[in-house]
């Protein structure tokens, strides 16, 4: 059975996700803040997915969700009743997985329990799977990128938008493909998750972000 640990300083949230989860299977543990968080997941590291608060007393969800990375890479989905695009980019790049915004559908939050709670890294194969272009290097098999020799540390979610980008590089790729491809399900119309992701790969990618190609009312390109 796999587990789920609910981090919010409000009970009626906490027992609203515990009702959810428990009815699609899940075993669910609750914390009432940061810090509890972070001693539950010391004594048991054992989760498959971590949803958390991000405003909570004690210690906020982003310093938690920090902390907890040191301890296991856990996937995080963070709540939040702030939607703008600064607290979206600083979640994503405090090692957040997915992002909700407050009010959310219970049932929409356990699909996307479902889609983070499902992924599976890629076993290696042997031969490094490895793309190069001038400075730029990306190793599939270690799941690394290095621009001239140093290695760039990005969130996952960057790593496997890059991948995908990479791995079907020159094709026009639709914003809807991207979003089904990379978070394995449709956000009702909300493409701004993706719009944080490119500008965040842009940023890591550094002079290399000319690779990324933006084709107006379409999607996207790698072109290489």
């Amino acid at each position: 059975m796999k587990k789920i640990l609910v981090v919010d300083d409000e009970e009626k949230i906490r027992s609203i996700i515990r009702k959810y989860g428990e009815f699609e299977g899940y075993s669910v543990s609750e914390a009432c803040d940061g810090m509890d968080a972070i001693e539950k997941v010391k004594a048991d590291s054992d989760y498959d997915v971590i949803i958390m608060d991000v405003m909570m007393p004690e210690l906020d969800g982003f310093s938690a969700c920090s902390e907890i990375k040191k301890i296991k890479d856990i996937p995080v989905i963070m709540l939040s009743a702030r939607g703008e695009e600064y607290d979206r980019i600083h979640g994503f790049e405090a090692g957040v997985d997915d992002y909700v915004v407050k009010p959310f559908s219970p049932k929409e939050l356990m699909m996307r329990v479902k889609v983070v709670t499902s992924r599976t890294k890629p076993e290696s194969t042997g031969d490094a799977d490895i793309f190069r272009y001038e400075g730029l290097e990306i190793n599939f098999t270690a799941r690394t990128v290095s621009i001239d020799g140093k290695r760039i540390d990005m969130s996952p979610k960057e790593y496997e938008l890059l991948f995908y980008l990479v791995r079907n590089k020159n094709i026009a790729l639709e914003r809807e493909k991207l979003i089904t491809e990379v978070w394995g399900y449709d956000y009702y119309g909300d493409d701004r998750t993706l719009d944080t992701h490119i500008k965040l790969l842009r940023n890591s990618l550094g002079e290399y972000r000319k690779l990324l190609i933006t084709l107006r009312g379409v999607g996207y390109r790698f072109e290489a």
